[in-house]
């Protein structure tokens, strides 16, 4: 391949972007794989037609820093196509850690380099084809001064005393893998709350899953086979026949009638269920309860976090860093409900995935917080 010969013979940091088609496939597939280098110029790629196996480019990406731009977006789509980094330099992030006011790639272009890049097809459908010129061109732009951006921010950052901190966040992002599938995901479908009894939850949880069955044997992004809105609508509905069903708004629409039979096989799959069987109301708990119920169950607990989160806010307003960017508020929560039984504040930042930054700038105010309040 051209291509990977042009850019083995490159040198210095490799510029990588990636165009995916959310909102519109099931998939989060790669559908244009976009590389620069100093030496090997610009390529766009289209994964399709190689079956999204880039691996023959692989052995020349392999070495180089990559520069990405909200590298946690792009890099599981990559990784499918046989793309990994050796090592990373993430903008969007380095932006929020040099305290940075707007992290978009457009408005850090512009700030950091006072140029304006071509706008307009970020949301677009990547998997259209023939792409458009102008898509094209747009996504040429988006690598075309992402190594330059990186020298910026990098010098940044090391007149912050920040550059140490920032690797350990690229290196984290670029080892973290893949996400976890959630236990119950249907439980994140729109307007879920209006709902309380465990029957209805029970049609939700049949609709969502037919819908994701259905737009992954198809391709299509699930809300585009059926929107939440709908599926909310059945299940408070509790329509007693595929002609009910097909008398709500949304199911009455020409493709929607064709598929009744199916949607409403689901529904009194769901009506069926033993009452053993259906969902509880409130799902599972995994980790510490609700914010909100603290201060009843546990004021001592509400008392630490409050603490320290005014801790971890005066720190952020100290270095100007993003408070989110300082800790995990899930461990923040799990620290100060379940404070460590010796005292090792460090270590439970440790087994809980900070970073050592975070840890040595943070143990001596969490430590401080969570004794005022044992």
């Amino acid at each position: 391949m051209r291509t990977a010969e042009a850019f083995a013979a490159g040198s210095g940091p490799v510029a990588v972007d990636a165009e995916r088609a959310s909102g519109f496939r099931y998939s989060q597939r790669a559908y244009l794989v976009q590389l620069r280098r100093a030496g090997a110029g610009t390529a766009l790629i289209d994964p399709i037609p190689l079956r999204s196996d880039l691996s023959e480019l692989a052995p020349a990406l392999r070495g180089p820093e990559w520069v990405l731009h909200a590298a946690n977006q792009d890099l599981p789509c990559l990784a499918e196509t046989g793309l990994t980094p050796s090592s990373l330099f993430d903008t969007e992030l380095a932006g929020r850690l040099a305290g940075l006011p707007r992290v978009g790639l457009g408005p850090l272009v512009e700030q950091m380099l006072g140029l304006s890049l071509e706008k307009g097809h970020g949301a677009a459908d990547w998997s259209r084809r023939p792409l458009p010129e102008d898509w094209l061109v747009y996504a040429a732009l988006d690598v075309e001064v992402l190594v330059e951006l990186r020298d910026v921010l990098a010098g940044l950052l090391a007149e912050q005393g920040k550059l140490d901190w920032a690797m350990q966040e690229f290196e984290a992002v670029r080892t973290a893998g893949p996400p976890q599938p959630r236990a119950e995901p249907w439980r994140r479908t729109s307007g879920l709350h209006k709902l309380r009894k465990p029957r209805a939850l029970a049609v939700v949880r049949a609709l969502w899953e037919a819908r994701d069955r259905l737009a992954a044997e198809r391709d299509i992004a699930p809300g585009r086979v059926l929107p939440d809105s709908a599926i909310i609508e059945a299940a408070a509905g509790a329509p007693a026949s595929p002609g009910d069903l097909a008398a709500l708004p949304v199911f009455r629409g020409r493709a929607q009638r064709r598929l009744t039979s199916y949607w409403f096989a689901a529904l009194q799959q769901a009506t069926q269920l033993d009452a053993a069987a259906l969902p509880a109301v409130t799902p599972p708990a995994d980790g510490p309860p609700p914010v909100g119920r603290w201060a009843d169950r546990d004021p001592d607990a509400a008392a630490r976090l409050t603490a320290a989160r005014a801790a971890v806010v005066a720190v952020g307003l100290e270095w100007s860093v993003p408070v989110e960017n300082l800790l995990q508020p899930d461990l923040l929560r799990r620290l100060c409900w379940s404070p460590p039984p010796d005292g090792d504040v460090a270590a439970a930042l440790r087994a809980g995935g900070a970073r050592p930054w975070q840890i040595e700038l943070l143990t001596p105010h969490l430590e401080t917080a969570l004794q005022a309040h044992s």
